[in-house]
């Protein structure tokens, strides 16, 4: 493929990529979204394996590199559970972060792409090479870390250091120092010593940025991963030279960017408090009742006849998702209830917070897996102002994110977050498997409003006993 057409064919899948951007912002438009970017995709590699700059020589290493990834990805796409994504996605980013680092060095010791730059162009080359390598180490070490409290092998709780912002400008002028000792190296093994110092300490850094990030910011901690990963990218593009990689990092590490600042708005945080130490613990503390500001009062529970009882009877219902839904792979049974209230006249609605679940979009994919229309599946904001003409808001196997505390209790951790006002319907049922707090560590006084109902046991087969006694 001459160097022409390779380029032709890099400004289609810049084209595509962008239409796959588009077309994800949209749950109706998805999987045209997912189609462009596979198409991109595809599009970049052929051009990229049959372009100028690889011999034919190369083809079998290529070949072989694609063929032991795409098995670990279809293996993948075939055994990891809905509830499982986020891990996997965290997994993924650091991936991209390790590749980074590899070809940074692999540029740096290839005397072959050392001798294409003199002078000036040398300097701004080794400055590629050195942010690249910084930015990937980071992404790296950082998303393993997520992967790990994401799958909850490491505790959620933040691990927050004495003096922990100083370590992290310390740490910042040494890596500066190091920058300017390896720019001014004369040859690669002198600069291998400062790359390495540097190294070290930026995989310190993600490891220790991402350690002292609470649970209930693990959302924004996925996104803002996802913009690393693109920025890696980008600076991998730079020093191999590729147009499209740069276009293509970039495109992923804006949008990673915005999609964290919205995450953000969506608890309230600024993305600096969330970075240098977010809030939330392993979760599994009973709710406090008691004085004080904290909830107090008593439980109603409700058994899954009368759970029925009222969605019969209702003429409009909300149905807030969470992670418990997930879980419990309970999405299907949802959709079998809806369909059923449907047919029977009834107005049932999803309303979805922006930090549901364990990743951005995790609940839409979810109901759109179980094929819930997308017509009936709204933001919160769109639906907040209808829950005082709800007869019913049912919470699947969510807290956090319908905790009145954030509008009631100015000393609450999640003050000023916003959440879906379910208390305000005529009927709130919250299921839970027991009175454990959030993935935020915070108790909840919704659960103790005397509209509210509690519907304790695993959700799919709560939820299982209400559809039969729906249909009973």
């Amino acid at each position: 493929m001459s160097a022409t057409l390779a380029t032709v064919s890099y400004i289609g899948a810049t084209i595509l990529f962008i239409l796959s951007l588009g077309g994800l912002s949209n749950p109706e438009t998805s999987r045209r979204g997912n189609l462009y970017g596979m198409i991109g995709m595809t599009l970049a590699v052929v051009a990229t394996v049959f372009g100028p700059q690889v011999t034919p020589a190369g083809y079998a290493w290529i070949i072989g590199a694609m063929v032991v990834g795409g098995s670990v990805g279809l293996y993948a796409a075939r055994v990891v559970k809905m509830t499982q994504m986020p891990e996997l996605v965290a997994l993924m980013h650091s991936l991209v972060g390790l590749a980074a680092v590899l070809v940074g060095y692999a540029n740096y010791i290839d005397p072959a792409a050392s001798g294409m730059f003199q002078g000036v162009e040398k300097t701004i080359h080794e400055i590629e090479i050195y942010i690249g390598i910084l930015i990937g180490a980071v992404t790296f070490s950082g998303s393993v870390i997520a992967f790990g409290k994401l799958s909850a092998k490491i505790s959620g709780k933040p691990m927050l250091l004495p003096g922990r912002h100083l370590l992290n400008l310390a740490g910042l002028l040494v890596v500066v120092f190091f920058a300017w000792r390896f720019i001014n190296t004369h040859s690669v093994a002198d600069g291998m010593t400062p790359l390495i110092v540097m190294t070290i300490i930026a995989l310190l850094f993600g490891i220790h940025m991402v350690m002292a990030i609470g649970g209930a910011d693990m959302p924004v901690v996925v996104s803002m991963l996802n913009s690393y990963s693109g920025w890696a990218a980008a600076a991998t593009g730079f020093m191999l030279n590729n147009d499209l990689l740069i276009v293509t990092g970039a495109l992923v590490g804006s949008s990673g960017a915005i999609l964290s600042y919205i995450m953000c708005r969506a608890m309230n945080r600024n993305f600096v408090s969330v970075i240098a130490g977010g809030f939330g613990t392993e979760g599994g503390k009973p709710a406090a009742a008691g004085s004080g500001g904290e909830p107090a009062g008593e439980v109603v529970e409700i058994l899954a006849p009368e759970t029925a009882e009222l969605l019969r009877d209702a003429k409009n219902v909300i149905i807030v998702p969470g992670y418990g839904m997930a879980v419990a792979q309970a999405q299907h049974t949802v959709f079998e209830i809806t369909q059923f209230l449907r047919e029977k006249g009834v107005n049932v609605r999803f309303g979805i917070h922006p930090v549901a679940g364990r990743m951005p979009g995790h609940m839409n994919v979810l109901l759109a897996e179980a094929k819930v229309p997308y017509d009936i599946v709204f933001e919160m904001d769109e639906l907040n102002e209808d829950f005082p003409d709800t007869d019913v808001a049912m919470v699947i196997g969510a807290n956090d994110i319908v905790n009145p505390a954030a509008q009631d209790d100015p000393a609450s951790p999640i003050a000023g977050m916003p959440v879906l006002e379910v208390w305000k319907a005529k009927t709130s049922i919250v299921m839970k498997r027991s009175m454990a707090s959030g993935y935020a560590g915070v108790d909840n006084p919704l659960f103790y409003k005397e509209n509210n109902r509690m519907l304790f046991g695993d959700a799919k087969k709560m939820l299982d006993e209400v559809l039969a006694a729906l249909k009973s």
